[in-house]
């Protein structure tokens, strides 16, 4: 069984799988990431499953939207469903949801926009470039994925606002 329980602190375990899972150039640094939630801004989920940590969701919840920073699973906690519930505990929680994805150029991420793709979230077609974590690399050019908004040019301007503003500005 899949729970996610709100934790104030990051432990080494997420960290872990923080750098396993993310390329540095999509990756905030660490002590950012820790000031964050420190200040309440940046919220973390831990996953379980079965009652032993399984991953994390850091999310943030915006004007309109909560916005899924990061989500990752154990390798060892993968399949079975484990992603899937995680979403719809998400979505019993947020009904309105965004994300950001690879463009679909590697067969993982084409495989991991088809994941969100069967939960029935929408891939925006408008460019979206993230501002850089780190001072040395350029723009990071991704998708933006939503559930239970519009997927019109105006609502893909808003929540691109809405991120630079209260996420990318910080």
């Amino acid at each position: 069984m899949i729970q996610l329980v709100s934790v104030t602190e990051a432990n080494e375990a997420v960290y872990n799988l923080f750098e396993a899972a993310f390329p540095i150039e999509e990756r905030r640094p660490w002590d950012k990431q820790l000031h964050l939630m420190a200040i309440g801004e940046l919220r973390l989920l831990h996953i379980l499953k079965d009652d032993v940590f399984a991953g994390f969701v850091f999310y943030w919840e915006l004007p309109d939207f909560c916005f899924i920073d990061y989500f990752a699973i154990l390798p060892a906690a993968r399949g079975g469903g484990s992603g899937t519930q995680v979403m719809q505990l998400l979505e019993q929680r947020f009904s309105h949801i965004v994300l950001e994805v690879e463009p679909p150029l590697t067969e993982e991420a084409v495989r991991r926009i088809g994941f969100y793709e069967r939960l029935g979230y929408q891939t925006f077609p408008q460019l979206y470039h993230q501002p850089p974590h780190h001072a040395h690399l350029p723009p990071l050019e991704l998708r933006l994925m939503q559930k239970g908004m519009s997927s019109t040019d105006a609502a893909f301007q808003e929540i691109k606002d809405q991120l630079y503003k209260n996420i990318y500005s910080k």
